[in-house]
């Protein structure tokens, strides 16, 4: 197995080393040349999900990403990701990849000020610690996605088919339990 990590700015090597510990391999997703190969996954990071957009539509990666997703290639998208992934966005008039069909508020918990960490259930993984970063929340997911994880009543973590949303950052921590679940989806399992 071969995980695409796009990295082009935000949290990607923290996303390289839960991988390491997971004995995956992976490599980095920078240019149009590096879609060449095809991973049997792909992780969006956390960052801004503005400046990731225009760098995705700079390097004319982002119409390959879409389709890509589209067809199936599993997905996994933090925060930023997460935005980027979303159908809407409440308080932005953007769609960058659009493949998800949920509705996302930007900065939900508000600036970097409003960070947090959390401990959550995750799927049918049990309790998990959560680290929030100026985080989207998921304020609705559209027909066949499927909530994970809420905090505080927000939606904090969703599936739809082959993509798998986060608002925290499980990178930020020891846990694997999200990486481990993203992996299981890419194996059927």
């Amino acid at each position: 197995m071969k995980i695409g990590i796009l990295a082009v700015q935000g949290a990607f090597a923290e996303h390289e080393r839960a991988l390491d510990r997971l004995g995956v391999d992976h490599f980095q997703i920078r240019n149009r040349s590096d879609l060449d190969v095809i991973p049997d996954g792909l992780i969006i990071p956390g960052g801004e999900s503005t400046v990731i957009g225009k760098l995705m539509s700079d390097l004319g990666i982002g119409c390959v990403l879409r389709k890509r997703i589209s067809d199936g290639l599993p997905t996994f998208g933090t925060c930023a990701g997460l935005i980027l992934l979303a159908e809407n966005i409440d308080n932005d008039a953007r769609t960058y990849l659009g493949t998800f069909p949920m509705t996302v508020t930007r900065n939900a918990y508000g600036r970097q000020l409003g960070s947090f960490s959390a401990v959550s259930e995750f799927a049918d993984r049990g309790k998990i610690p959560m680290e929030f970063i100026r985080a989207p929340a998921i304020t609705s997911v559209g027909k066949g996605a499927e909530v994970l994880s809420r905090v505080d009543g927000k939606i904090v973590a969703a599936r739809f088919r082959n993509q798998l949303v986060t608002a925290f950052h499980p990178e930020l921590t020891s846990d694997d339990t999200v990486h481990r679940y993203f992996l299981d989806m890419i194996s059927g399992r």
